[in-house]
């Protein structure tokens, strides 16, 4: 599996009822745990190996709570945002370095469940820099804010979304470094501005996944996914 970039770095201001002012989201306890354990549990058993922490607020805290990944079966490493917030496409133009010629992208708040291998496997022979994983929501869980058509996304925004949008970011990209141009290293840069720049150009493919997400993105939310945990009986 190719390196994976974990976007941990947010300020997770909805969740701030939950984890006070000074716990960065990704230390949300979740069902017992950190959430950071829960998605790096995830990644280990989809077959990854490598993965960057892209970090900013309470660096320091889920360093010293990860570690080198050792403990999750997992090589850790680090990127942190420094004094000024890099927004989350700033955060992924600066790690290519890090990463190499293609890694994936996922946001490390939101557990995922698909066929890693068949998306890599997809993105091998596709004509497109990036392959964004959607999901056919229709508005279920979310809003929708992906148009796919012909296993490309021809339209995604968030508001407002796209007209006859099916689908939804899924939370997990992979990429190609030539997907992120130099130029779009000036800061804060939202990663929403290089993926509709990809979209115009016709070169974010699309790979539908069938299972939902959990997230920890509100307190709502976190009280879903742990009754979602607690009802698979797992703690692992």
């Amino acid at each position: 599996m190719h390196p994976v970039a974990i976007l941990a770095g947010g300020l997770g201001t909805r969740l701030r009822q939950v984890t006070g002012e000074s716990v960065p989201k990704a230390l949300a306890p979740v069902g017992g745990r950190p959430f950071i354990d829960r998605k790096l549990i995830e990644l280990r058993d989809a077959g990854a190996q490598e993965v960057l922490l892209l970090v900013a607020h309470g660096a320091d805290a889920i360093r010293d709570h990860v570690g080198n990944g050792s403990s999750f079966g997992l090589r850790v490493d680090y990127l942190e945002d420094g004094p000024t917030l890099l927004g989350t496409g700033g955060a992924v133009a600066r790690a290519i370095p890090h990463l190499g010629d293609e890694f994936w992208v996922t946001y490390g708040d939101t557990l995922l469940d698909f066929d890693h291998a068949a998306a890599e496997a997809a993105f091998a022979t596709a004509d497109t820099l990036a392959l964004m994983t959607v999901l056919r929501n229709q508005d279920r869980w979310q809003p929708s804010n992906a148009l796919v058509r012909d296993r490309r996304v021809i339209a995604y925004a968030k508001q407002p979304a796209p007209a006859g949008a099916e689908h939804i970011d899924y939370g997990m990209i992979l990429f190609h470094a030539d997907a992120i141009r130099p130029g779009e290293d000036t800061v804060p840069l939202d990663l929403v501005v290089v993926l509709r720049r990809l979209v115009a150009e016709r070169q974010l493919g699309a790979f539908e996944v069938d299972r939902r997400f959990h997230d920890i993105g509100t307190p709502a939310a976190l009280q879903e996914t742990e009754a979602w945990l607690g009802s698979r009986g797992r703690d692992d």
